[in-house]
């Protein structure tokens, strides 16, 4: 009996992760720079040609590809015959752009071999803090997708200083999806999932399914890293959040499985799949909410936390309690309750100084303190976003 549960258990996964798959209209896939490395930090030719095959499968179904690639740094190491990751920037950024010009040509040879080419996208983080920007990408690869071109992203490592890097590009990727409307996330990773235990643990087994997001999924997580990349599971799972936050769908499965991207597909059980937490977010909050990182903090007052929360109301300077940071008008800030806990980010119509000046005021009052009312409310319910 316990056995007939169990497949019926699985046969219902599986049909989950086939509705997940069938109603995704892109596949962002992010790939790690230890998926597509041999020992020696060369490219593993055979996994990047398997890879592409996939994705060519993937685009036969009508569904387009984005993939965030990782590898630049380690494709450059095997060029300039380097034994270990550079530690200082200058050597790092030379890696990086000597190992990008490689990567893509291989991306590019292979694809062309399905009748394809690829587009190279390097992007920073300040590519995301703006409005602008951050529509130019989108629209960037909306375009690629008229002419059935496959967009291969990476960080800007040539370039990129500590304020503009993303992290990691477990954090881009999870930016590129929140990008796009309709779309799952596919994280290639050297582990077969999120697991239960200890990653070394003969015990420990692939949680195959995660429907409710808890906090305590990072103590499943260890910040141990492989020596080519930079990013780690607290940093995948971190990325996921902010997928899952905003209706969009992750799994997480081992890339060095040349069939891999075929089993997701199919709906196969493989990796973890974690599953949307609520409704799909606007693309227009999804900026505001969870792409760009705040500029300052709001502490409110329980009344203005309920009137945002509850009844969808406007942030009046009357239920601001406390503005921390140097903000500008127009920045993206925190909303805090009067705990210190985040639950809500906005545009504001006012920078920090005058913010200060009129928190815990009536509107009224506005005039009076800063010579003049551009703005009854600090943050407008079209400008906000609930966490």
């Amino acid at each position: 009996q316990t056995s007939r549960v169990n497949q019926t258990t699985c046969a219902m996964v599986n049909l989950l992760r086939r509705e997940v798959i069938e109603t995704a209209k892109t596949v962002v896939i992010k790939v790690g720079t230890s998926v597509l490395s041999n020992e020696d930090d060369s490219l593993n030719m055979v996994r990047i040609a398997a890879l592409v095959d996939q994705i060519d499968r993937i685009r036969r179904t009508g569904r387009r590809v984005v993939l965030v690639s990782s590898g630049a740094v380690g494709a450059g190491m095997g060029l300039l015959g380097l034994k270990e990751r550079p530690k200082d920037l200058p050597h790092l950024q030379a890696a990086a752009s000597s190992g990008q010009a490689h990567l893509i040509r291989l991306y590019d040879d292979c694809l062309q071999a399905h009748g394809c080419r690829a587009a190279q996208l390097l992007l920073t983080a300040n590519d995301f803090r703006t409005r602008e920007r951050y529509l130019n990408v989108r629209n960037t690869v909306n375009a690629l997708a008229d002419y059935d071109i496959v967009p291969v992203i990476n960080e800007n490592d040539s370039v990129s200083i500590t304020e503009i890097q993303f992290g990691d590009n477990d954090q881009l990727a999870g930016m590129v999806s929140n990008l796009l409307d309709d779309s799952i996330l596919v994280i290639l990773s050297v582990v077969d999932g999120l697991l239960d235990g200890e990653p070394d643990s003969p015990g420990s087994q692939v949680i195959s399914q995660v429907a409710d997001w808890d906090e305590r999924l990072l103590s499943l997580a260890s910040d141990t890293q492989s020596r080519r990349g930079k990013g780690g599971m607290r940093s995948k799972l971190q990325a996921i959040r902010r997928v899952v936050d905003v209706g969009e769908n992750v799994i997480l499965a081992n890339g060095q499985h040349d069939d891999v991207l075929d089993r997701v597909l199919a709906g196969e059980e493989v990796g973890t799949l974690f599953l949307a937490q609520g409704p799909n977010v606007p693309a227009w909050k999804r900026w505001i909410g969870y792409t760009i990182e705040p500029a300052g903090r709001l502490v409110v007052d329980e009344g203005a936390r309920k009137a945002l929360c509850k009844s969808g109301r406007s942030l009046l300077p009357i239920g601001i309690t406390q503005v921390e940071g140097n903000f500008d008008k127009g920045a993206v800030v925190t909303i805090a309750d009067s705990a210190g806990t985040e639950f809500a980010r906005g545009l504001t119509n006012y920078d920090s100084r005058s913010t200060a000046a009129i928190a815990g005021r009536r509107s009224p009052e506005i005039e009076s303190i800063l010579g003049e009312m551009l703005y009854e409310e600090v943050i407008h319910r079209d400008n906000l976003a609930i966490l």
